[in-house]
């Protein structure tokens, strides 16, 4: 049977994967090492929250393959249980229950059974905020009022001294956040947490070495809130430039959930003018639709600061060379060269007509949108905030 989408990454390349993680090696690095694209480096580690899964290992009062090899030859030999039990030194009693949960004397093979005694035992250990229904509710409450993991940890332990179960270590309550897998702590209370980080990152990542151009206090695209990717919140845009003849460029701002776009004229690619005039167009935005703003490396967003500051957008980067990471936009850009070709000169276009030229984009039915138009969708969205 072919093997459908991407190939994933083999049990070697995790195991390297993890150890470049640790040595603070950002997702593009690892994946230029392992031939994989960063985004999907960044899935196969944000699912553990940045935290490497612990390599499983047997029990040790489990049964081992060499037991039960044993076991397959006293059976073809004919031995009773108890003398089977008493060559590997176990009770009758294990060996029975071993034979008869894997077909009984007849169908025992000792490469099935010790497969499946390893596939059993996968069952993960309950988290223990999951079970502990009093604790949880008294971490949820102190997340949302800010309080760190190590300080409502220390506050358990002094709050209830005497009372072993409402007490749980930072490390525990991190984990449980950043690994949503265990399903105790809702995703949304990571945003309380100071860093805002989605996940655990190596004390030895750092951006140095890393071409990253010019850009100061850049907050990656890994950091990103997870209702981004998955389009569940309006106000959420990516952006870029699209750039003409004699270095005139254009704007492009396309809002993720409704495709809704907006082109914003630019006198120059330095900085300085870029921000001004994308302050000065998503201003006329309601608040609540000003939430995020993906960009990709490019200097012209150097001042970002003073854009979030501005207009109330945090603003997240993408990997270099990664413009996969802000399809909607690249999408978008696409269809804009039918209003304005490459090589075009973009100076003598006014703003009023680049406005025309996103009114006709936004009036298009989108089949990605069930066939409504972007201004239809965003309309929608601007009447729920209002």
């Amino acid at each position: 049977m072919a093997q459908m989408g991407r190939p994933g990454l083999s049990v070697s390349q995790k195991e390297d994967m993890w150890r470049r993680w640790k040595l603070g090696e950002s997702h593009s690095d690892i994946g230029r090492a392992l031939g994989k694209q960063a985004a999907s480096i960044h899935g196969s580690i944000r699912i553990h929250g940045g935290i490497a899964p612990l390599p499983r290992k047997r029990s040790s009062r489990a049964l081992h393959w060499q037991e039960r090899e044993e076991i397959s030859r006293g059976i073809a030999a004919g031995c009773s249980l108890r003398s089977i039990a008493h060559s590997i030194g176990r009770a009758a009693s294990t060996v029975s229950r071993e034979i008869a949960r894997n077909g009984g004397p007849q169908k025992y093979r000792a490469n099935v059974a010790d497969e499946a005694a390893w596939n059993r035992a996968r069952r993960p250990k309950p988290c223990r905020l999951k079970v502990a229904s009093r604790l949880r509710r008294a971490v949820a409450v102190k997340l949302r009022k800010n309080w760190s993991p190590e300080q409502i940890s220390g506050w358990l332990k002094r709050e209830y001294r005497d009372d072993d179960t409402m007490q749980i270590s930072h490390e525990t309550i991190y984990r449980t956040l950043y690994i949503q897998a265990r399903g105790a702590l809702k995703r949304e209370l990571m945003a309380h947490l100071r860093t805002r980080r989605m996940m655990r990152r190596s004390k030895k990542s750092t951006t140095r070495g890393q071409p990253r151009g010019q850009i100061i206090d850049a907050i990656s695209i890994s950091e990103r809130p997870a209702e981004v990717e998955d389009r569940a919140i309006p106000g959420h845009w990516e952006g870029d430039l699209i750039s003409g003849s004699n270095n005139t460029h254009i704007a492009t701002l396309v809002e993720r959930q409704s495709r809704y776009t907006m082109l914003v004229k630019l006198n120059g690619k330095d900085t300085k003018t870029v921000v001004n005039a994308l302050i000065k167009q998503v201003r006329r935005l309601p608040s609540e639709l000003r939430l995020s703003m993906t960009w990709d490396r490019g200097t012209e967003m150097a001042r970002h600061k003073d854009f979030s500051i501005a207009t109330g957008f945090e603003v997240y980067f993408c990997d270099p060379q990664s413009p996969w990471q802000r399809g909607t936009n690249e999408n978008t850009n696409r269809l804009l060269r039918q209003y304005f070709p490459k090589k075009t000169d973009l100076s003598p276009f006014s703003q009023a007509d680049l406005n025309s030229v996103a009114l006709q984009l936004n009036q298009r039915p989108r089949k990605t949108l069930g066939f409504a138009s972007p201004a239809e969708r965003f309309n929608e969205c601007v009447a729920l905030t209002g």
